[in-house]
């Protein structure tokens, strides 16, 4: 742990400073929360991650043995603290367990030190925030805990499972990456679907269409439109929503073409990019002449983590791979833009992923691979605006085609140039 040009002793205290530091962070957090009690507090925590500092400074071979006394004492502490405070929860003797190892990881090296600056903060942050999580547990039902559960159990079972490779019975397909795929877009319809639970039924409707168009912009879309056949006055409001959950679709794609194939962003980042200005002034108008006490409620989101959809997904981004792979193959570009126009009707994420790894490996090219995300996206936001004429109002068809046609129309001028 010895850096050269600096005196050890100087070192050493420097990086015990560091655990005593995160010790006396969570030690106070615990005495402010009342949940150590008579257990540990803002005294004994800092000495928790001392004696890990020292430990592995200077009796390095018995770590093992050092964290196995702590062990014996916190365990007769937290039997006297159930005895005597009828308390039986873990959280406390867990977190003065953990300070040990922090003031332990804090001593190893620089890089060991930041990891324990970072861990320690966000122990302390989650300590900090159980009145929050509770509540927010507590919002979930039951039905979707269990759905939640399942879908982590089979991500964690069959990804690692799947072969890494190429296979000649599913077409050349790789089962690891198409699985992986669908966990990682599931994913990103989950983080906004707890948003959506965390601001909870009362959020504005510009939050609503965010989150809409980051778990599902069809289902939103459908949604409002239903909403404005109920109640014709509302299609301003429901407009807001539907354009704004249509133009979230475009930095979702750029995120998903980020994580997949980052060399492809110079080339789409400015088309959808553009599109993404155009729907957000647009947007802004919209939600300028909308009325202030104009509301609607927006309907309960269903939990992305479902293994049926997630089934589903995984079974068309395989065959929009292959697809898209064979079309190029036979029929060049335009191939590959029918497939992505065709494809863009039903799932916008399924061809931006495709043809970013297709990208990738070299087997389209990157102006190639760019164009064809567009007109996927193109083609979906050209179905929001005839889902809003099929199933909502004339008003809202109207206004929304208008919106939306800005917005396509910004993305064909910008492939025409070749941009």
């Amino acid at each position: 742990m010895v850096t050269p040009g600096v005196d050890p002793v100087v070192e050493v205290l420097g990086h015990l400073l560091v655990g005593f530091g995160l010790g006396a962070l969570v030690g106070l957090e615990r005495e402010q929360s009342e949940s150590g009690g008579t257990f540990a507090g803002s005294r004994t925590f800092p000495l928790f991650a001392l004696y890990g500092g020292l430990v592995a400074a200077f009796v390095p071979s018995a770590r093992a043995v050092a964290l196995a006394v702590v062990v014996v004492p916190l365990t007769v502490a937290y039997a006297a603290k159930i005895v005597y405070e009828g308390d039986v929860g873990l959280t406390t003797l867990v977190a003065a367990l953990l300070t040990t190892l922090l003031g332990a990881v804090a001593m190893h090296s620089d890089a060991g030190a930041v990891v324990a600056v970072v861990v320690g903060g966000a122990v302390t942050v989650l300590l900090s925030v159980k009145d929050p999580i509770h509540a927010f547990a507590d919002r979930i039902e039951k039905t979707e805990r269990i759905a939640s559960a399942k879908f982590v159990l089979v991500v964690l079972v069959v990804l690692p499972s799947l072969p890494n490779r190429s296979l000649d019975v599913l077409y050349g397909l790789n089962p690891r990456f198409v699985w992986l795929m669908v966990v990682f877009v599931t994913g990103l319809g989950f983080v906004a679907y707890l948003l959506g639970i965390v601001l909870g039924p009362e959020r504005s409707i510009a939050v609503t269409g965010v989150v809409g168009g980051f778990v599902s912009s069809t289902a939103t879309t459908v949604s409002m439109a239903e909403k404005t056949v109920q109640n014709e006055s509302l299609y301003r409001v429901s407009a807001f929503a539907v354009v704004t959950a249509s133009v979230v679709m475009f930095p979702r794609a750029l995120v998903e073409v980020a994580v997949v194939n980052p060399r492809l962003l110079v080339r789409v980042a400015p088309p959808l990019g553009a599109m993404t200005t155009v729907g957000v002034m647009a947007a802004g108008v919209l939600y300028w002449r909308t009325a202030t006490d104009e509301t609607v409620d927006p309907e309960p989101m269903k939990n992305p983590f479902r293994l049926r959809p997630a089934l589903f997904f995984g079974g068309i981004f395989a065959v929009v791979l292959l697809v898209s792979e064979h079309a190029h193959g036979w029929f060049g570009s335009s191939g590959i833009y029918v497939t992505a126009f065709l494809s863009g009707l039903a799932d916008v994420d399924a061809m931006t992923i495709s043809l970013s790894a297709l990208a990738a490996d070299g087997t389209v090219s990157e102006r190639v691979a760019a164009t064809g995300i567009v007109v996927a996206a193109v083609a979906n936001t050209l179905l929001k605006a005839g889902l809003a004429w099929l199933l909502g109002t004339g008003r809202l068809g109207r206004l929304v085609s208008i919106v939306l046609g800005l917005v396509v129309v910004t993305g064909v001028a910008l492939i025409a140039v070749g941009i």
